[in-house]
């Protein structure tokens, strides 16, 4: 499925069903020996077009876990695309030829269901999709239409293999056993364990340093790779409002930040790091593509936290709110 397809930031309470037949074998890295000596490609850009792709690329999930001289790379071979409304940028069942990253404008995204194009979601001047046609050679899943004028930067097929799919190889070593030590993805087949790695980004954490807020919006949810974090809630119920209280921590292959995604609701605690820590993270719109089969295991949990807040303050309101 085409990155952020399933993702609705305008109508979060939607969910298309999860592409979990879709288990395509990723393109292999080690089968093109050639791809180091390519040319790398360069489309010339003024500071301004820098400046602005920049600006676009800086929390694409597949970009973080690229050193500088790769993310260097990756912008001078992106090139820009100026759209106009009902213009189609890729049609479901095509080749991919590019992956997009949205600079400004809105798109809808379309899927043929029983003979009839739905709209399942759309895009709203960020985000974006296309990578998994390139990463998995499977044709596009979605057909992606603008809806107004924007501005679109693209990354041509062969760059994209060289520098993200070559670098997710490295990356599925690194956490192909860790993964399969999470029970939260235990059930789920091989090969979508392996599209989870591919959404994965690190990120360290000093002691102390707040992760998530209370009260936030939940763009991602979190897996404890090394270290710990304590989760704390404020309630509104309690006669000391301004007061957190403990109410969990989390280890090593454990997970927190899912509930506000399941609930479609604000984060319903802050989590802080205890000592140096460190968290694979995934967001929301991997959570929506990925995560489906393990969306009925996730709101198991929304029971345990109303009896924590049961026990705690007496009353499970602040989940509700």
């Amino acid at each position: 499925m085409e990155n952020n397809d399933h993702v609705f930031h305008n109508a979060p309470s939607q969910r298309a069903p999860c592409p979990a037949t879709v288990c395509a074998e990723p393109y292999d890295p080690d089968d093109d020996e050639d791809d180091d000596a390519e040319p790398r490609v360069v489309n010339p850009k003024t500071d301004e077009q820098r400046r602005r792709l920049q600006d676009a690329c800086k929390h694409i999930l597949l970009f973080k876990t690229l050193d500088q001289e790769q993310f260097s790379e990756i912008l001078d071979a992106m090139f820009e695309v100026l759209v106009k409304p009902q213009q189609h940028i890729i049609d479901q069942g095509d080749d991919g030829d590019n992956f997009y990253v949205i600079e400004t404008g809105t798109f809808d995204i379309f899927m043929k269901k029983d003979g009839a194009n739905l709209c399942v979601g759309k895009y709203d001047n960020k985000g974006s999709f296309g990578e998994l046609a390139l990463m998995y050679n499977t044709p596009r899943a979605a057909t992606i239409v603008a809806t107004q004028d924007g501005a679109l930067w693209a990354l041509d097929r062969a760059t994209f293999h060289r520098l993200i799919v070559k670098n997710n190889a490295k990356k599925r070593r690194m956490y192909e056993a860790f993964i399969e030590s999470v029970a939260l993805l235990k059930s789920l087949e091989l090969s979508e364990r392996m599209k989870i790695v591919d959404a994965l980004a690190a990120r360290g954490f000093k002691d102390g340093e707040r992760i998530i807020t209370q009260g936030d919006d939940a763009d991602c949810f979190y897996i404890v790779e090394s270290g710990q974090v304590r989760i704390m809630i404020k309630s509104k119920v309690s006669e000391q409002n301004n007061v957190e209280v403990e109410v969990a921590r989390c280890s090593r292959g454990h997970y927190f930040g899912e509930l506000a995604l399941v609930t479609n609701k604000p984060r319903a605690a802050s989590v802080y790091a205890v000592g140096e820590t460190k968290c694979l993270v995934i967001d929301i719109q991997a959570f929506e593509r990925l995560l489906g089969p393990c969306m009925d295991i996730m709101k198991r949990n929304i029971s345990l936290y109303e009896d924590q807040l049961v026990a705690l303050f007496g009353s499970s309101d602040d989940l509700k709110h």
